[in-house]
């Protein structure tokens, strides 16, 4: 039986039956995997992958993102098959920004694949720098020590906004960063959830930040990988430091670390 519930909403995104193998079909690092967002306009929703490392959590998003395609099954947005002219950005733990090019150029850069005019794409990459808190290191260039670790994410984010606002796709964003800057990036994520409505898929080892980002949280077993245990956090939408001291949110954690357990003992 499967965890999703198929309601009469429209789908975002669906992946349907999908197997992954690397030796032909000998074995299987994921085998029968379903997945299924409904969209929820001028909402937008969080969702968010649990599982031991190598279970495929990062397989999943880049399927959606189209970098890589499963042995079988099919990977759909919006009930239809992924368009490589509508591709839906990713960002990845390791920075990803171009480093011989500079903040604003880094973040205009979808737009430009779009062809946007110059003084559009500019002026609307200087709204989003604003908006991420990069006012006045537009003109530096994307790389490490010229930017922090934050400061780079913030890039990368505000590039997958511009290229998708729809969909964010985010595996382990946050991993690098020291403990106050992943803090400040919780919030700013939080912010910006508020204020674009996306559908954000978003991996994380984390349980607590898993519960103070997420909606939903599904959690994967290890291969054969698929989803087998989900957890809908009833939390208020709108989310800060407080959340945190709340019962309910304690109880959420023990609850996720529990259920977490028990996956990553599945054979």
């Amino acid at each position: 039986m499967s965890i999703f519930k198929d309601t009469e909403r429209p789908n975002i995104i669906h992946l349907r039956n999908i197997s992954q193998s690397y030796d032909g079909g000998k074995t299987f690092i994921i085998k029968d995997l379903e997945f299924l967002v409904e969209d929820k306009p001028a909402q937008g929703q969080f969702v968010v992958i649990l599982g031991a490392s190598g279970c495929g959590k990062s397989t999943l998003l880049r399927y959606i993102a189209d970098l890589q395609k499963p042995t079988s099954g099919e990977v759909l947005l919006h009930d239809k098959p992924l368009d490589a002219s509508k591709r839906v950005s990713m960002v990845f733990q390791q920075y990803s920004s171009l480093p011989w090019m500079t903040v604003l150029d880094n973040v205009a850069l979808p737009l430009s694949f779009q062809n946007v005019p110059e003084k559009e794409r500019r002026d609307k990459a200087m709204e989003m720098i604003q908006l991420m808190g990069l006012e006045g290191h537009e003109n530096k260039y994307a790389q490490y020590p010229t930017l922090s670790g934050g400061q780079l994410q913030r890039v990368a984010i505000a590039r997958s906004l511009m290229a998708n606002p729809e969909i964010l796709l985010m595996d382990e964003p946050f991993g690098a960063l020291d403990i106050n800057t992943r803090l400040q990036m919780q919030d700013l994520l939080a912010k910006i959830w508020l204020k674009f409505h996306p559908t954000v898929v978003f991996i994380t080892h984390d349980i607590a930040e898993a519960v103070y980002l997420g909606d939903d949280i599904y959690m994967m077993k290890k291969a054969p990988s698929r989803i087998v245990e989900h957890v809908q956090v009833d939390l208020p939408f709108e989310r800060n430091k407080d959340t945190k001291r709340l019962p309910h949110f304690i109880e959420l954690v023990q609850e996720v670390e529990d259920k977490l357990i028990r996956v990553t003992e599945m054979q």
